[in-house]
């Protein structure tokens, strides 16, 4: 069954074919069969007119914390009101997520992701790490690989209140990881000041690696650390925070693989510098968007305030934004295309479009993606369509 989608007054590919006016999308069994103008779109099973609206491709969110429960907003209420973020806050989501239960924890995860899917993204990671000991571990990775496309393993979040820092990390890098790994594809670790420090960063990163587990890291949010640098020579897929960076770091990013995944949405609610995007792409640095769903610091799962801010308040470019948010989250996931619209595993590429690659489309109520940043906080998007439904 192929679908034509036309009426698309402006269509962001994220792609070398850059943007195309009065465009035309046909979709077949999932994937992107066809792009062009739509005076030349070949017939198709069906037709869904899309009035006049901008497409673009679905957001792809690589980094959120959706399996969790309780609420912390006495914490942020206190941290506006002039208290300062400290990684210790995790802790009080603890006890709320051990105690929740599969069936609960099931349903705020997939309330979770419906919602992101209403705002337009349709790829989600998600990591555990609110439950803190091997048995709630197991249980988030369980219930978010129900849910979402890539699940990382993060009992490296923080020390549990009355533990040992050693003693849980040889829980974390021997039962935690074994009882996780069926069910995650990544391995991440807070490498800050009040969570994990870098030798203690490195042994969960080499266990993860060790499993064949892909590589990623909480790093340089709070101050200069070695977050980025140990990201760089771990080969890690993604550093995420990157709001304190010295020109060595910029120049380690610029010349690696390593994704500099930024979180705008978090570092307005902590207050923390937005990170230096600007600074990054000049450097030739991959840049990524993402949300930072999380019930601490980034209780949000809207990409497309993510991306006005970048475009606002961190002087991207409304394409810049629009690359980092779909394409630069689909690299960070090693999910964006390598050629023929598929990704480096041989699957349908995200956060493009491209004949081959996913059929993941974000439709807008407006004419062109730049209302994203021209109206910023009104509700544009319109619908979302994933594999092409």
């Amino acid at each position: 069954m192929s679908t034509l989608f036309t009426g698309i007054s402006e269509l962001r590919t994220v792609s070398e074919r850059g943007t195309l006016n009065d465009a035309a999308i046909i979709a077949q069994s999932g994937t992107i069969a066809w792009v062009g103008p739509a005076s030349e779109a070949p017939a198709a099973d069906e037709k869904v007119d899309l009035g006049g609206r901008a497409v673009l491709p679905g957001w792809v969110d690589s980094h959120t914390h959706m399996v969790f429960d309780g609420d912390r907003s006495a914490e942020f209420e206190a941290r506006i009101s002039g208290g300062s973020y400290e990684a210790g806050g995790i802790a009080v989501t603890m006890d709320a997520t051990r105690q929740a239960g599969t069936d609960r924890l099931d349903k705020l995860v997939a309330d979770r992701v419906a919602a992101g899917r209403r705002g337009g993204t349709t790829t989600f990671e998600t990591k555990t790490g609110y439950g803190l000991n091997t048995e709630s571990e197991v249980e988030a990775a369980k219930v978010a690989s129900r849910h979402v496309d890539d699940v990382t393993f993060l009992g490296a979040h923080l020390v549990p209140p009355g533990a040992d820092a050693e003693d849980y990390l040889d829980e974390v890098v021997g039962p935690m990881l074994e009882g996780v790994a069926p069910y995650v594809q990544w391995i991440d670790v807070f490498c800050e000041r009040g969570a994990f420090n870098e030798e203690q960063s490195r042994r969960v990163l080499e266990a993860g690696k060790k499993l064949g587990l892909g590589l990623r890291v909480h790093g340089n949010q709070l101050g200069e650390g070695p977050g980025v640098a140990l990201a760089v020579e771990l080969g890690a897929a993604s550093v995420d925070h990157v709001n304190h960076l010295s020109d060595e770091d910029v120049e380690l990013l610029a010349n690696s693989d390593t994704v500099a995944t930024m979180l705008p949405a978090c570092d307005l609610s902590t207050r923390e510098p937005l990170a230096p995007g600007r600074t990054l792409l000049d450097a030739g640095a991959t840049l990524a968007i993402a949300s930072n769903l999380n019930p601490g610091t980034s209780y949000t799962s809207s990409m497309n305030y993510c991306v006005t801010t970048a475009v606002l308040q961190q002087y991207l470019s409304v394409d810049e934004a629009i690359h980092a948010a779909t394409t630069g989250g689909a690299t960070a996931l090693r999910r964006h295309n390598v050629g023929n619209g598929l990704d480096p595993q041989g699957r349908p590429a995200k956060g493009t479009i491209v004949e081959g690659a996913a059929a993941d489309l974000h439709v807008l109520d407006a004419p062109s993606a730049v209302h994203l940043a021209y109206r910023p906080g009104m509700p544009l998007s319109y619908r979302t369509f994933i594999a092409g439904a």
